[in-house]
């Protein structure tokens, strides 16, 4: 039954691809554009490089998302349980405060993934009990080491100039506008480095999700495994923070929705939530462009007023059932 949810899953998916992509290009405030105009073709251009971030960091969101969940064993895991997203947020705050985006289209970016990465490493080196940290740690470590972060952002805020403060605080809500097509490709580079590692990983993981313990009779490198997804998962959130700033929820919904449509096979659940997180994120990217034209919300403002009723209708209408 549920390959064959899986397959019938798949076939939507693939049809509902070419027919999302045309949508988010021909829908917005300027209507269809004229394409034989020169306004026509720009409006179409910025379309289809917004609708092309949105596939990225959508799938690559929804990507860290599952393995987070699956290794922690934790249908609430998502990048800011463990303070990646936080982190990066701090490094491009900081990139930006030093005005380091007018030396390079790269400085934030980078400043982003280092921000990330350190925070990860610190969270795993405090979680860490003789060099191998247990999940309940990873995750009370993540909390706190993020909170700490946050705050040190708040307070780069309240001391940046008035300029510093409006450009981190629009990044900081989610855009997915695209400055820049090099940094779109890096982007989309990273993300299917990390979503095929965590798919070859597929089999590990599985095992993970029956328990540490258990996943060690079977044969399976616990530590490395763990040590593995979540460098994936960094990557992954840095890639999207990077490109598009802070956007919450389609970590934390989307992949849990898939894994009640399809199940709980990583082999079926990480392509699936990764095409799923993509077209859920063009899809509130077109609405929130659009929904208060000429004026437009942050898609990140979007997806909070979307996922947060959905994912607690999930979980009242799944109360008392496994997550797995």
């Amino acid at each position: 039954m549920t390959l064959q949810r899986s397959t019938w899953f798949f076939a939507i998916l693939t049809g509902l691809i070419p027919v999302v992509f045309v949508f988010c290009l021909l829908t917005g405030s300027a209507g269809i554009p004229d394409l034989n105009t020169v306004t026509g073709h720009a409006i179409l251009r910025m379309r289809l490089y917004r609708t092309l971030a949105a596939l990225i960091v959508g799938s690559g969101l929804a990507g860290s998302g599952s393995v987070l969940q699956a290794l922690l064993r934790n249908p609430l895991a998502e990048p800011y349980v463990l303070g990646i997203s936080s982190g990066g947020a701090l490094g491009a705050a900081i990139a930006i405060l030093l005005g380091l985006g007018m030396v390079s289209i790269f400085a934030i970016p980078v400043a982003a993934f280092v921000g990330a990465t350190l925070t990860l490493t610190l969270v795993y080196l405090l979680a860490g009990e003789q060099g191998i940290p247990s999940v309940h740690q990873l995750i009370l470590s993540g909390v706190i080491v993020g909170a700490v972060v946050s705050s040190v952002l708040m307070f780069l805020i309240s001391i940046a100039p008035t300029r510093g403060i409006h450009n981190i605080m629009w990044w900081m809500l989610g855009d997915l506008t695209v400055s820049s097509r090099p940094l779109l490709w890096a982007a989309a580079v990273l993300t299917g480095i990390g979503l095929l590692a965590i798919w070859y990983m597929a089999p590990s993981i599985n095992a993970m999700t029956l328990g540490r313990d258990m996943a060690h009779h079977l044969g399976v490198r616990t530590g490395r495994t763990l040590l593995m997804g979540l460098a994936m998962a960094t990557l992954m959130a840095a890639a999207a923070v990077s490109l598009a700033g802070i956007i919450g929820f389609v970590g934390l919904v989307v992949p849990h929705t898939v894994r009640r449509i399809i199940g709980p096979d990583h082999r079926r659940l990480i392509p699936g939530a990764a095409l799923s997180g993509g077209l859920f994120l063009a899809l509130c990217d077109t609405v929130a462009r659009t929904i208060m034209a000429p004026r437009e919300l942050p898609v990140g403002v979007m997806t909070a007023l979307l996922g947060g009723p959905f994912f607690l209708a999930v979980l009242r209408r799944n109360r008392g059932q496994g997550f797995f």
